[in-house]
C-alpha cells in the first residue's frame, strides 16, 4: 500500500511541475505583460510574419514558430530557458535566413531565470 502512496505523489508532482501545469498558473494576459516589461517583444511577436524594420526579416522568429520547433522535444524548457538567459550563437542559428536578426543576446538583467522558465512554458504551449 505504501508503494501505491509513492507512485500517487510522483505523478502528482510530474503534474504540477510540467510545462503545460506551470504555463497555465499565468494567464496569457501575464505572460503577454511579462514578455512586454522584459523587452522581448521588441524582437518577438507571437504570430507570424511580425515585419522587422525598414521591411526587413523579423528581428526574432515569431513565437508560435518557436513552439512548433521545441513543442515536445525533451530538455526543450531548460534549453530555451538557457538561450534567453545566455544567448544563442549566431553561427549556428537554424533562424538563419528566416529572421533578420543574427543571434539572441543574453537577457539574465531583463528577466530572472524563473520568469524566463514560465515565459517559455507558455511559449512552448501556443497553437
Amino acid at each position: 500500500m505504501f508503494r501505491h502512496h509513492k507512485l500517487a505523489a510522483a505523478l502528482l508532482a510530474s503534474l504540477v511541475l510540467s510545462p503545460a501545469a506551470m504555463a497555465d498558473a499565468k494567464t496569457d494576459a501575464d505572460m503577454k505583460k511579462l514578455a512586454l516589461a522584459s523587452g522581448c517583444t521588441t524582437c518577438h511577436g507571437i504570430e507570424k510574419d511580425k515585419p522587422g524594420p525598414d521591411g526587413l526579416k523579423p528581428i526574432g522568429p515569431a513565437w508560435i514558430d518557436v513552439a512548433n520547433q521545441y513543442r515536445g522535444k525533451p530538455g526543450a524548457t531548460e534549453f530555451l530557458t538557457r538561450v534567453v538567459q545566455e544567448g544563442s550563437n549566431p553561427y549556428s542559428s537554424h533562424w538563419k535566413n528566416r529572421v533578420s536578426g543574427l543571434a539572441m543576446p543574453p537577457n539574465a538583467v531583463a528577466i530572472s531565470p524563473a520568469d524566463t522558465r514560465q515565459l517559455v512554458s507558455w511559449i512552448l504551449s501556443l497553437k
